[in-house]
């Protein structure tokens, strides 16, 4: 389809080249005579000419729907006149029939803009672009995000922090938007880049730092003690957007930001063991995305960050404790109360207060500076968090709570009960009975206090292989992994400098029969005794010699 622009230039080309009257052109380009005249004198087309709403039907009620449009200017945004409302209340109020929808919707958007502009209240938000100093300013928002645990898809948030100037950013994931998270989650990105911004950082106006808002024209608010005392030690100032859909432009970078991150290297969902292993993930794609570009900018992000990062205020000396502290009593159950949480520390505790370190993504439990207990912070609320260690000497004296014991169940679904446990203990109790060899488990269990996990497995491997049920036999073939471990060997199936072929530690313990101390034979012959040395610590008295009563005479 042609333009009306190229229309006319072949026209006027076809009366200058051919010289063709106004009919023939018309009839060649099959067009109106008026189109053909319009285009012989001007080569621009002639602007559409603007339509008159105010037709006559409309014109005895201009006066109202202008009133109405103007109330709108001190209504509230919700409770405004839409095109229908206005022609309810002129049907209503000035009985106007035979109205046409479209002819009052036309010119309610053509008035409506009209009117508050004259008022100084464009419609439409204009925005102002702004130029970023290198090392002044920074943005902060927190984007929801879905991860694929162990224990299924959890609803976690993505902390952004992005540097105005450069576009670099550092994300992080958390469980929870908590003040913890909020904290940890800065320490973790000023880390990263190196310095602090020196101007101030932008925020919503989320809970972790303000407690409230006071409305007015200086943006004053009422913040967070916890969350001043952590600007102080970092020495910056905290920019808080207005409140609403209204100052989310206010942070436009981080919000895009979050939106490119979440797109870019969080799709599909992650599978991941932990957000630990999905925290290194995403501070290795902050560092690849170096290489990108910003859309206008001619230098990458990792260049503009080169020049910005010497610019930052550099990091205190003293390092902040984001966790929050806490002084809870430990319950009958060996547990604490944290946040709606509940978390298992070592039955000694029961009846005393511990120190508690409340971490964004960790409960660190201590007795004065001693740390007794360490656990995973769960974001479901009323769950209990239970280690099996914590009760293995109550259990050692009430074996029959351990089959239903929560501890020993939450022990098996994150796996640190295996199979080999599992075989250990049906072994233990089919030769021991149900007490004695559950005994025998937890004394196996005390083991995982001084060595590894891989090492007492192994153990628990090699005595079933031989048929063996006690723990000592299990600590005896530990240690020897432990050992084992650790010797350096020569490589398998080559010879040494005596020309023997090496074999590996395995083979050497099959075929030595005292490798393992369960497969000797039950020894029988009585135990030692010492009594005969007991002579060499003193001289014995000698009995005097019997009286001879035939001869009269002592012998």
């Amino acid at each position: 389809m042609r333009s009306k622009v190229m229309l006319f230039e072949q026209i006027r080309r076809d009366s200058r080249v051919e010289g063709l009257s106004v009919r023939a052109l018309a009839k060649r380009h099959h067009v109106h005579r008026r189109t053909v005249r319009q285009a012989l004198a001007s080569a621009a087309p002639p602007e559409p000419a603007r339509r008159r709403w105010q037709s006559r039907k409309i014109d005895p009620f201009v006066t109202a729907i202008d009133a109405m449009l103007r109330s709108d200017l001190t209504a509230p945004r919700k409770q405004r006149h839409t095109t229908v409302r206005i022609l309810d209340r002129l049907v209503e109020e000035h009985q106007a029939t035979g109205l046409s929808y479209s002819t009052l919707r036309a010119y309610v958007a053509q008035r409506r803009r009209e009117i508050w502009a004259e008022a100084g209240r464009p419609l439409a938000e204009v925005f102002v672009p702004q130029t970023h100093q290198p090392a002044a300013e920074g943005e902060v928002d927190f984007a929801e995000l879905w991860v694929d645990l162990p224990a299924g898809r959890t609803k976690c948030y993505l902390f952004t922090m992005w540097l105005c100037f450069s576009g670099r950013s550092v994300h992080r994931v958390f469980p929870t938007q908590s003040q913890e998270a909020f904290l940890e989650g800065h320490i973790a990105a000023f880390t990263e880049l190196g310095g602090v911004p020196t101007v101030h950082v932008k925020y919503d106006n989320l809970k972790s730092a303000v407690s409230a808002v006071l409305f007015g024209t200086d943006r004053r608010r009422t913040e967070n003690e916890r969350w001043v005392l952590f600007r102080s030690h970092y020495q910056f100032d905290g920019f808080y957007c207005l409140p609403g859909v209204h100052g989310a432009h206010e942070k436009g970078g981080v919000e895009g930001e979050g939106g490119r991150f979440r797109r870019n290297h969080l799709v599909p969902v992650p599978k991941v063991k932990s957000l630990a292993e999905l925290n290194v993930r995403l501070a290795k794609a902050d560092r690849a995305d170096d290489h990108r570009r910003i859309n206008g900018r001619v230098r990458t992000v990792g260049e503009m960050f080169a020049i910005e990062q010497p610019l930052l205020r550099p990091l205190p000396t003293e390092v902040f404790e984001p966790g929050l502290s806490l002084n809870p009593r430990v319950d009958r159950h060996a547990r604490i109360m944290v946040r709606n949480c509940q978390y298992s520390v070592p039955a000694k505790f029961i009846g005393r207060r511990v120190r508690v370190h409340l971490r964004a993504g960790e409960v660190i439990v201590l007795d004065g500076r001693t740390v007794i207990a360490t656990h995973e912070r769960s974001g479901r609320k009323g769950a209990q968090v239970l280690d099996l260690d914590h009760y293995l000497e109550v259990l050692k004296y009430k074996p029959g709570a351990l089959p239903g014991a929560t501890a020993l169940v939450q022990a098996r679904a994150c796996g640190a009960f295996t199979s080999a446990h599992e075989a250990f203990w049906a072994a233990a109790r089919k030769a021991h009975g149900d007490a004695a060899g559950t005994r025998e488990l937890i004394d196996v269990l005390l083991l995982h206090r001084h060595m590894p996990a891989v090492d007492v497995v192994a153990g628990l491997t090699a005595a079933l292989r031989v048929g063996a049920t006690q723990a000592d036999v299990v600590a005896v073939e530990a240690r020897k992994q432990q050992r084992g471990a650790t010797q350096p060997e020569h490589p398998v199936g080559q010879d040494d400098s005596a020309g023997q072929r090496v074999v590996s530690l395995t083979e050497r313990r099959l075929s030595d029969p005292t490798a393992v101390i369960a497969g000797l034979p039950p020894d029988s012959r009585p135990l030692p005794s010492v009594d005969r040395y007991d002579e060499l610590l003193t001289r014995r008295k000698t009995a005097p010699p019997a009286a001879d009563l035939s001869k009269g005479n002592v012998s």
